[in-house]
């Protein structure tokens, strides 16, 4: 089955705002074989969105559009698939009381623009937002289901799992036996075009799994997704293709399982009754911040020092002054020194 995602505000086309509600709901749709397959954002424009609603009727059985419910005149989701589907707005009575009710909870009275939350397409379901004021939508629409959820992801994620993954979980919309499983490699050592060219002659004889290579601060990562009628038989279509990809990369692999490069050192110190402290420079402070950032990091890591002027390098790391003088201080042997 074909599921899109339409996420709506002018802020997610700026450098100011991600939009990490779609990640969240393409994992929760994956896990029930539910596969997205196309991604629009869309600023707060009405004939955009008109457009792109149009669109995605013509193509996907599931349409979930995040955002653009609030109170204020450029929150115009309900108005435009309203008007998309044909359908008048009313006024459900329950949700405003439920609004109103939740404005004197907090000592105040609500706003009358406050009253457009409760306004509802002909037909359509509301889902209760336990977390905020404005409702979501359930639609549904020559076998089509069009969601409606708000765009703070506290309230959508709520939602979406209290309203509507239930549902999907119990409709005819979800694929017969169809199982979505991932892995993650992870390699460092590599550029991305030197994975690449190590694994391209396996990858490409395979169109399940799917491969998609991706460069991420630190690491190369190769995510292997697979479809299947079972779990049991999509780990094994992973393993096939994982196998052949981790023998390709060798120890440039440091994880299967998602862990961070510093997750990995940690439990290599741990298992070994090791422990480690830095001194660093140019780095000031990032490699002690990574390491710690890995729980139970106490039980490895000592401490370390930003040792970023010279003075300090002698000082407290030990340095000779005649090593920075004949070599630099940004150079091989006082980093060896500084260890």
């Amino acid at each position: 089955m074909n599921a899109e995602i339409i996420a709506v505000g002018s802020e997610l086309l700026t450098p100011n705002r991600l939009d990490t509600n779609s990640l969240y709901l393409t994992e929760k749709l994956n896990a029930l074989g539910i596969e997205v397959r196309l991604k629009t954002v869309v600023g707060d424009d009405r004939e955009w969105l008109a457009g792109a609603v149009r669109a995605a009727l013509g193509r996907s059985r599931l349409i979930i559009l995040t955002g653009g419910l609030g109170p204020t005149e450029d929150d115009v989701n309900r108005e435009v698939v309203a008007d998309v589907l044909g359908r008048p707005l009313r006024e459900a009575p329950d949700i405003r009381r439920r609004i109103e009710a939740r404005f004197r909870r907090f000592g105040r009275k609500m706003a009358e623009n406050n009253a457009r939350q409760a306004l509802v397409p002909e037909g359509a379901e509301w889902l209760e937002n336990h977390q905020g004021t404005a409702p979501g939508l359930w639609i549904e629409q020559d076998g089509v289901v069009i969601v409606l959820l708000p765009g703070p992801p506290r309230e959508l994620e709520a939602m979406f799992e209290s309203a509507c993954l239930p549902r999907l979980a119990r409709s005819r919309m979800r694929p017969p036996g169809q199982q979505i499983r991932t892995r993650v490699y992870k390699a460092v050592g590599l550029a991305e075009s030197e994975v690449d060219q190590r694994i391209a002659p396996i990858y490409t004889e395979y169109k399940n799994p799917a491969t998609t290579i991706l460069a991420s601060p630190g690491a190369i990562e190769v995510h292997l997704r697979a479809r299947a009628s079972s779990e049991t038989e999509a780990e094994a279509l992973l393993s096939e293709l994982g196998d052949k990809i981790e023998l390709a990369l060798g120890d440039f692999v440091f994880s299967t399982r998602g862990e961070s490069l510093e997750e990995v050192v940690g439990m290599y110190l741990v298992m070994r009754q090791k422990t480690v402290a830095v001194a660093e420079s140019c780095t000031g402070g990032l490699v002690s911040e990574r390491l710690t950032r890995t729980p139970g990091s106490s039980g490895f890591f000592l401490g370390g020092a930003v040792c970023y002027n010279n003075d300090l390098k002698i000082k407290i790391a030990g340095v000779p002054t005649a090593l920075i003088e004949e070599n630099g201080a940004v150079s091989k042997s006082v980093a060896q020194a500084m260890a």
